[in-house]
């Protein structure tokens, strides 16, 4: 683990905002899922948090911020944003609507704000960990940080 020296554009946008943050670096190609993210970082899995972006029936898009060993349930996501159906937008899809690639997807700075969810154990913690826009980067802060930059909500959207 090590910190960074190259400044990706949410750390500047954190760094704009005088929002306190550490990040991180490691190779891209030695964590590969978020679970490996957490090892490489000696970290709990369940502090560091990937960003899923979903398409609901109606067309809208939705952001849910989960720990990294689990997975999102639809049916409870759905729920959380009161819509009856949602699915995992599509790779290839990703970098249009949000500026970041598969891997590098961060909440903090989309092209375009949407409605973000976080999962309800990240109030319980002292910081999470989230990408920083870029494979290989991760930037630490705690979720009043995060609110200072993005509103979010919070609810239970793992699968049992």
């Amino acid at each position: 683990m090590s910190k960074a020296n190259e400044k990706t554009n949410v750390c500047r946008l954190l760094s704009a905002k005088k929002v306190s943050f550490n990040e991180y670096t490691y190779p891209p190609e030695e964590a590969l899922s978020g679970v490996e993210v957490a090892e490489y970082l000696h970290q709990d899995p369940a502090r560091v948090f990937k960003t899923l972006v979903t398409v609901a029936k109606s067309g809208q898009h939705y952001v849910f911020v989960i720990p990294a060993a689990e997975e999102l349930d639809l049916k409870k996501a759905a729920a959380a944003v009161g819509e009856k159906s949602i699915e995992m937008l599509k790779s290839k899809d990703l970098l249009g609507l949000t500026g970041y690639i598969h891997g590098g997807c961060s909440p903090i700075g989309m092209k375009k704000f949407f409605r973000t969810t976080l999962h309800e154990s990240a109030l319980d913690l002292p910081s999470v960990f989230v990408s920083a826009g870029k494979r290989g980067y991760q930037v630490e802060l705690t979720t009043d940080a995060l609110a200072k930059m993005i509103p979010f909500g919070t609810a239970d959207l793992i699968r049992s």
